[in-house]
């Protein structure tokens, strides 16, 4: 009986070894095939309607800040885009009748619900990490042998894993506010409220009224690119101009 399950055991291993080997073959195809083409796009959490101006006041302040580990630069193409716009990009804040002020958060790998995360948290939302762990386990059956089994077998799919078609995600997750300078009796009234944490144990309420004459606009913008085996000096230019074309297509 023994000497039955010992056969058993060498003929099953390598079967499962081979389907396995096969199954992921078949995924790497089937990745490489379906992503073998970059694909970028480009979503924002809210829309921002801004109201038509003369020409004369087609005039913006463009502030882009990028507090990601990345470089990044998207000044130049929204410059283009919105000059193509018709508007005229000025240097001075208080000759411009818009302020468009950018900060860009992160930019490096996200899985997908991770980019979809942070844009449904909107703007001033935090960002949840992107890993995604993967792993094959020892198979079921709780002998010594079956333990040696699964970790061959879990082993080999590793490596075969490792070295197959991966679909790879890059995303660049940026906060938007649009600063509209109202009419001269026109104010707008605002009010505050900030909480400043001293330590771990105590808190500092801070509240604030103000009156101003700047309506705000705010809005985050996500621009992922997506392929198989992307790399990120692939995916930088093509994120920087869709994520430009993303924020002065609200213009």
């Amino acid at each position: 009986m023994n000497h039955s399950k010992r056969i058993s055991r060498i003929i099953i291993i390598p079967i499962l070894l081979i389907t396995l080997t096969f199954m992921s073959g078949c995924a790497a195809i089937a990745t490489s095939v379906s992503k073998r083409k970059l694909n970028v796009h480009t979503k924002m959490s809210s829309s921002v309607f801004l109201d038509p101006v003369p020409v004369a006041q087609k005039t913006v302040y463009v502030d882009v800040r990028n507090t990601s580990d990345h470089p990044f630069h998207i000044t130049h193409y929204i410059d283009k885009k919105l000059q193509q716009r018709g508007y005229h990009i000025v240097h001075n804040p208080r000759r411009a009748h818009y302020l468009l002020q950018v900060n860009i958060l992160r930019v490096g790998k996200f899985s997908r619900s991770a980019a979809d995360s942070a844009l449904s948290d909107g703007f001033g939302g935090g960002l949840a990490g992107g890993a995604i762990g993967a792993g094959v386990g020892a198979l079921a059956g709780g002998t010594p042998g079956a333990a040696i089994a699964g970790g061959i077998i879990g082993a080999t799919v590793g490596i075969i894993a490792d070295a197959s078609v991966k679909d790879v995600n890059y995303s660049a997750v940026a906060d938007i506010q649009i600063s509209e300078r109202t009419a001269r009796n026109e104010q707008i009234h605002s009010h505050r409220r900030a909480v400043v944490w001293q330590g771990n144990n105590s808190k500092t309420v801070q509240t604030s009224n103000r009156r101003s004459h700047w309506k705000r606009y705010r809005t985050r913008i996500v621009s992922s690119a997506n392929k198989a085996n992307l790399h990120y000096r692939q995916a930088k230019p093509r994120l920087e101009y869709a994520l430009a074309h993303g924020i002065a297509g609200i213009f």
